[in-house]
């Protein structure tokens, strides 16, 4: 790249002593004239753009409000039927009726919680986790292989022996939660801890760093892209496994009143506990985009 910039400074401005070449008075063989009255082909002044474009605020609200409306249409036109998918209207009423009853925030309540441990235990042990097999060869033997294979295993593979040894209480569900955010914060943080560019240790090496200030100034901010990945998909993992452990022998949460509702063909209800669950981890999702753009605002990316 240099090279080419070399050259092309040396043919715009052609060194001193020197006389470019004049300019032929016919054309090159080959070549066609330029037609008598033509004008010169202007010069190209803007560059093109290859980004997505600017951002919008609140912009990803965009789809899931042209679902509604498209959701909304076809139950008002009677394309749907309300016996198989309640519409809308029907939907915000019965929200209504749930609130105004309290089942609806007790229900609310109880899934926040079990969601909220689940994500809190499967974080901070993914997390410890990688930085144990990341930055220690030991670790990366011991441990790297067993989560591997469990990541091949689905957390809700695994119920029936978690059933029997833990049996059917909040401590079960809580830990079929933490499972499957743990694979998911532990693959992320060690990919992206394993990719630090080796270049930066010997750095840190030259510059006699102790372990304490390579982990604060290397480690860190090297690993901090991958563990916001992992904790995003972790959050989902969350909400995921918590819909079907709620529907196992559960008499609490919004996943119990959704199975409550399928006993007596409430789709509106069913419906309620759906929209909640979107709510949630829309709402969760876009926090965590947030503190990633301002945990990592060093970063110019096409995300913006």
């Amino acid at each position: 790249m240099t090279e080419l910039l070399s050259q092309a400074r040396t043919a715009d401005h052609p060194p001193s002593g020197t006389t470019a070449p004049e300019a032929p008075d016919q054309p090159r063989r080959g070549v066609p004239a330029p037609a008598a009255g033509s004008a010169a082909a202007p010069a190209r002044t803007t560059r093109r753009r290859l980004g997505p474009g600017r951002s919008l605020p609140f912009g990803r609200l965009i789809g899931p409000v042209l679902v509604v409306a498209v959701w909304w249409g076809a139950s008002a036109v009677g394309y749907l039927d309300p016996r198989i998918l309640s519409g809308p209207g029907a939907v915000l009423a019965t929200a209504t009726d749930l609130i105004q009853s309290g089942r609806l925030q007790d229900n609310v309540l109880i899934s926040l919680q079990r969601a909220g441990l689940g994500l809190f235990f499967g974080v901070a042990a993914g997390v410890i986790l990688a930085v144990a097999a990341g930055l220690s060869r030991t670790g990366e033997y011991l441990l790297d292989g067993p989560l591997q294979i469990k990541r091949a295993i689905p957390s809700l593979a695994m119920l029936p022996l978690l059933i029997l040894w833990l049996g059917i209480g909040e401590q079960m569900k809580v830990t079929v939660i933490a499972l499957g955010v743990a694979v998911s914060m532990y693959i992320n943080t060690y990919s992206s801890l394993t990719g630090i560019d080796s270049r930066y240790v010997e750095l840190a090496e030259g510059l006699d760093l102790s372990r304490l200030q390579f982990i604060r100034k290397v480690v860190v901010p090297g690993s901090l892209p991958g563990f916001f990945v992992g904790l995003r998909l972790g959050v989902t993992a969350s909400w995921l496994g918590l819909i079907v452990v709620e529907q196992i022998n559960a008499t609490s949460g919004i996943g119990y009143m959704m199975f409550q509702a399928q006993q007596y063909a409430q789709s509106d209800v069913i419906i309620v506990g759906l929209v909640a669950y979107g709510i949630f981890g829309f709402a969760s999702d876009a926090a965590v985009r947030a503190v990633e753009r301002r945990v990592l605002s060093w970063r110019r990316t096409l995300a913006g």
